[in-house]
């Protein structure tokens, strides 16, 4: 694989651009009503820069200069695909934006906060330490691991919108004291050496245009002795890249994931070693003998719901319910009140859905790959 470029960080152009976009949406309930708020010619640009990467890009076309190009480009791509989706994946599927396993009887929003439980159990996390959240999104695994287990939390975000929608649920919620948010590049830390004690990240580091590269910063902001936990998205050992189905199923999740390179276990396995950690514990959580798989609701199968108050979570990731969506959105923007390309965004999202449904059935792919590593002591 070729060198990675590392784009240079501009935070006021971003910052006048998430104004321009976003004004004071982010003060707004998520999902819809957040969407319809944006501005028209902003919300525009970051249609087209995002697109300008898939567009008239077929699997079977894919060359290696076209991932390169990507990959180059991986925080404009991030950045502009979370300024495009982050509302209609809080309209989707609430605030903490990764899947999850689940119990017999236990609701959607309870599996989430397991998952997240879990991580910090497996981390050990522990009364004020200082973490790093990696990608936090709109800081609801953040709020969730605050409250679990009485750390002190830093995500970091290189989207100034979502930023702005985690920094209000913080104060909403009474965590300011707990909880606080960072523009930055997770591939060029904004923090000295030896800041943290532990460093998470929730399906998050996929968008890294190199995991060796992330995991290599991630341990130099990590104290001697400190942990990180992922979950990472990973393609397994099934995956044939020389299969065109496999590859079709692989461009669909990284089209509508805004993901720039999607690597296999063995890749993430060798990088986390090549940073520098000790690996303690390694595991496809997707493969855990659990009575659903984790895809039942993008694959909208409700024969596996276990509570009546996950019906409409569950409703919008039907095919009725995302054919709904697509001409709900599909109508607003044709009267002018959507802004362009608002349709094309949901149907990316569908197109994810399928993809990542396809690839959990086949097993050629985890959004759960556990992976907790340790800095040593003498690092």
């Amino acid at each position: 694989m070729s060198p990675i470029a590392l784009e240079k960080e501009d935070h006021i152009r971003d910052a006048e651009f998430n104004k321009a976009m976003h004004g004071k949406s982010a003060e707004v309930q998520g999902g819809l009503r957040a969407l319809l708020a944006k501005d028209k010619v902003a919300h525009n640009a970051a249609i087209d820069e995002y697109w300008k990467h898939w567009d008239n890009k077929a699997a079977e076309d894919e060359t290696e200069e076209t991932r390169k190009a990507r990959r180059d480009e991986y925080a404009t791509l991030t950045r502009h695909y979370y300024n495009l989706a982050t509302d209609l994946y809080e309209y989707g599927w609430g605030q903490s934006f990764h899947f999850c396993r689940y119990a017999y009887g236990e609701s959607f929003y309870q599996a989430i906060a397991r998952h997240e439980h879990y991580l910090a159990h497996m981390m050990g996390l522990r009364d004020n330490m200082r973490v790093l959240d990696v990608g936090c999104g709109v800081g609801g695994p953040a709020r969730e691991i605050v409250k679990f287990s009485g750390v002190n939390v830093v995500g970091l975000n290189n989207n100034n919108y979502q930023i702005e929608r985690a920094t209000n649920y913080a104060k909403k919620e009474g965590l300011s004291d707990k909880l606080s948010f960072t523009k930055g590049d997770f591939m060029q830390m904004p923090f000295p050496d030896n800041s943290f004690d532990a460093v998470y990240a929730i399906e998050a580091t996929v968008h890294a245009p190199s995991l060796e590269g992330i995991y290599s910063e991630i341990f130099r902001v990590l104290k001697p002795g400190g942990v990180f936990g992922v979950y990472e998205w990973l393609m397994t050992d099934k995956y044939d890249n020389d299969n065109p189905k496999h590859r079709e199923i692989r461009l669909g999740i990284e089209i509508g994931d805004g993901i720039s390179n999607m690597e296999k276990v063995d890749v993430a396995l060798k990088a986390m070693e090549s940073a520098g950690f000790i690996l303690e514990h390694n595991e496809d959580l997707a493969d855990r003998d659990d009575p659903f798989p984790w895809y039942w609701p993008i694959a909208g199968e409700m024969k596996y719901m276990s509570s009546v108050k996950d019906l409409f979570t569950v409703l919008r990731m039907t095919h009725i319910g995302r054919g709904l969506v697509h001409r709900f959105v599909g109508a607003l923007e044709f009267i002018g009140i959507a802004p362009r390309g608002t349709q094309k965004t949901a149907d990316s999202l569908a197109l994810a859905a399928d993809s990542l449904t396809a690839g959990g059935r086949e097993k050629l792919f985890t959004p759960m790959y556990l992976m907790v590593g340790r800095k040593p002591a003498d690092a």
